[in-house]
């Protein structure tokens, strides 16, 4: 069913958005017409993942276009409301490397930059089939994998998180149709519950085996044995490898570093920005105190507290064993760095 799932869709001339705040309860499509409606979904997490927004943020440029038509808006006018959606997550690099793609096509007229748009869907669903391919084969090659395999991996990375397939959870998915998966482990990924909320929800469609764990779990899971390889996506990529990814990751990459099993990142090339040197160059996007404050909108902890709700952490590039992308695997902390690699 996932593979079917467009977290993204252009549809009946407009955009729509499947509402991930709804799930695992309700499967919801939230259609959006303007500018201040999509920066709302973008910053709620109606539409979250990296290669999602960057979808999104596409169609973006186009939703502000028609809006521009129709309020009588000046060139000014619209150029500001395409930077608020460029703005809106700053962390995620493909949100702005997509929205700078289409907006050039505004000055050739509405269908240029739709078309544009559409490109950009459509090649993010082909390079999530073939990072789910070279991964699956690193994989199988890497621990030489004569039994199903079990995996773990943190936050979303499947069709929800894209344009459709994944980008981690495709190479879990790719693994899966070779009868390579044995178990996978889904942090709940605390605070918003992006794992046990909507990974658990596809690897229950797809008929996955997995558990959901506690994020604090994960450690120990990998150093009692228990785990054979973590696969997780990317938010942002620096050129020596140091990759931003949900709050949570880089003590995931820690453990398996301590147990000497890989650790697997999967990212389109969109999401690897070369003009950041290193990861003390990514911008961590603070997000609200209310999220770790608060439960169901009741307050958890005391009045005197205050929140620290980073959401993403960064992993240095010295313990991603292997970066996959549409156009291979880099072997990163053996020495292949996207700096040199994907130029």
């Amino acid at each position: 069913m996932s593979q079917e799932l467009r977290a993204v869709e252009w549809a009946e001339d407009g955009l729509w958005l499947i509402d991930q705040t709804a799930l695992p309860d309700r499967l919801e499509r939230l259609r959006v017409d303007d500018v201040d409606a999509l920066v709302d979904a973008i910053q709620r997490l109606v539409v979250r993942g990296a290669p999602a927004i960057g979808a999104a943020g596409a169609y973006g440029v186009v939703v502000a276009q028609r809006q521009a038509e129709r309020e009588g808006w000046d060139r000014t006018a619209l150029l500001a409301a395409v930077s608020r959606i460029r703005e809106a997550r700053p962390t995620a690099v493909n949100l702005a490397v997509c929205v700078d793609r289409v907006l050039p096509l505004l000055d050739r007229g509405r269908d240029a930059a739709l078309a544009e748009a559409h490109a950009v869907l459509r090649e993010d669903q082909l390079a999530n089939r073939a990072m789910g391919a070279y991964g699956a084969d690193w994989l199988v090659k890497r621990l030489a994998a004569d039994r199903p395999l079990r995996l773990l991996t943190h936050c979303n990375t499947g069709a929800l998180a894209t344009a459709g397939w994944g980008t981690a959870l495709g190479v879990v998915r790719e693994l899966h149709a070779r009868g390579l998966v044995e178990v996978v482990y889904a942090d709940e990924t605390r605070p918003l519950l992006q794992g046990s909320r909507l990974t658990a929800w596809e690897l229950a469609h797809e008929g996955i085996p997995h558990y959901v764990q506690a994020d604090g779990a994960a450690a120990g899971t990998i150093l009692r044995g228990e785990v054979d390889a973590a696969l997780v996506g990317a938010d942002r990529i620096a050129a020596n490898g140091d990759t931003a990814n949900k709050v949570g990751t880089v003590g995931i990459a820690l453990a398996c570093a301590d147990a000497g099993i890989p650790f697997l990142v999967a990212a389109p090339t969109t999401t690897v920005d070369l003009a950041t040197g290193s990861g003390t160059d990514i911008h961590i996007e603070l997000r609200g105190e209310r999220e770790v404050l608060e439960w169901g909108g009741v307050r958890t902890a005391p009045a005197a507290s205050r929140g620290h709700n980073p959401a993403f952490d960064v992993t240095p590039g010295r313990l991603v064993t292997a970066l996959v992308t549409e156009r291979g695997v880099l072997e990163v902390a053996a020495g292949q760095l996207p700096g040199e690699h994907l130029t």
